[in-house]
């Protein structure tokens, strides 16, 4: 039986900015009991990069190593998800500002069409508003003369 651990293994990954997934990943994979590992009392460093909201700098995360028998199951396993994570891309919403509608990145027919519909939609809430106010303070209002005690 051929032992290995995990730190070792998550730099065999083909994208190492992924390395906080597969690991989440790999736990979840023994839990469920696709192959067994066990906790070792060493930590290691992830390869990946962290950077915080609005802070200067990066840093990097500990975790816990493990231990795991390497077997085909687990060979099969790690292929499939490794391929799985190095395609895998997070596309962000490009923002819709002159210079990316000007490139192309943005579809400017769809986004005028998206603003004539929300102006439409505004535009139409607006007059039902005003529509309801002046049915409701037409009606039973406060009296406008008051009488007075003599």
């Amino acid at each position: 039986m051929a032992y290995k651990k995990l730190s070792e293994q998550v730099q065999e990954l083909s994208n190492p900015q992924r390395s906080d997934l597969f690991v989440k990943q790999f736990r979840e994979a023994v839990r469920e009991g696709k192959f067994d590992a066990t906790f070792l009392t060493e930590r290691f460093t992830m390869p990946k990069t962290f950077s915080r909201r609005g802070a200067e700098g990066t840093y990097q995360r500990d975790t816990r190593d493990m231990l795991f028998d390497v077997t085909p199951d687990f060979e099969a396993w790690f292929e499939e998800t490794n391929e799985a994570l190095a395609q895998t891309r997070r596309t962000g919403n490009v923002k819709p500002t002159a210079e990316n509608i000007a490139a192309g990145l943005v579809d400017f027919k769809a986004l005028a069409e998206e603003t004539r519909r929300k102006m439409q939609a505004s535009y139409e809430k607006g007059q039902a508003l005003g529509k309801g106010r002046s049915r409701t303070s037409s009606g039973g209002g406060a009296s406008k003369t008051r009488s007075r005690k003599k």
